[in-house]
């Protein structure tokens, strides 16, 4: 006599579904058939799914909102200029832009030795990169490391890291 390979399963949701398990081993096709009686029916589970990435998708659009409402009045507070760049790309830049000075701030000032006047003069360095892509490119950097970026990308660098220039 051989193992059964369908299995009615009453699944968590409640739905009843017969299941074809020839594919796995005879010995693991019971423990398997009990798995899935503690799981959502695939229909049920694909239901849920979707929900939950919409709901996430939401959630996402709104701190998204909320972040870009947050850079443009910082940036109006602050007399940023406005970016340039692809349309697409401008509402990031601004995002990163905002993000990165908040942690140069914290960083540099707050945590570190800089007073008011030393942070100005960043401000400054940091007026005059309007390109956006390259607020997005150094959206992963350390805070503490704007003032180098700021001097590579405003021509004041003190030199390059390769010893063959």
């Amino acid at each position: 006599m051989t193992v059964r390979l369908k299995w009615t399963v009453e699944h968590r949701c409640g739905h009843q579904v017969v299941h074809d398990l020839s594919g796995r081993p005879a010995d693991r096709r019971a423990g398997f058939a009990r798995w899935l009686a503690g799981t959502d029916c695939s229909d049920c589970w694909k239901a849920a799914r979707d929900t939950d990435s919409e709901s996430k998708e939401q959630w996402l659009a709104a701190k998204r909102a909320e972040e870009q409402q947050a850079a443009a009045q910082w940036a109006a507070r602050f007399d940023m200029p406005p970016l340039e760049g692809p349309e697409r790309a401008l509402d990031w830049g601004e995002r990163s832009r905002h993000q990165l000075m908040a942690a140069a701030h914290t960083a540099l000032v707050i945590e570190g030795t800089w007073d008011e006047a030393d942070w100005a003069e960043l401000e400054e360095k940091a007026r005059t990169v309007t390109i956006a892509g390259w607020w997005i490119d150094q959206r992963d950097v350390e805070g503490a490391d704007l003032l180098e970026l700021l001097d590579a990308a405003t021509d004041n660098d003190r030199g390059s890291e390769n010893p063959y220039q």
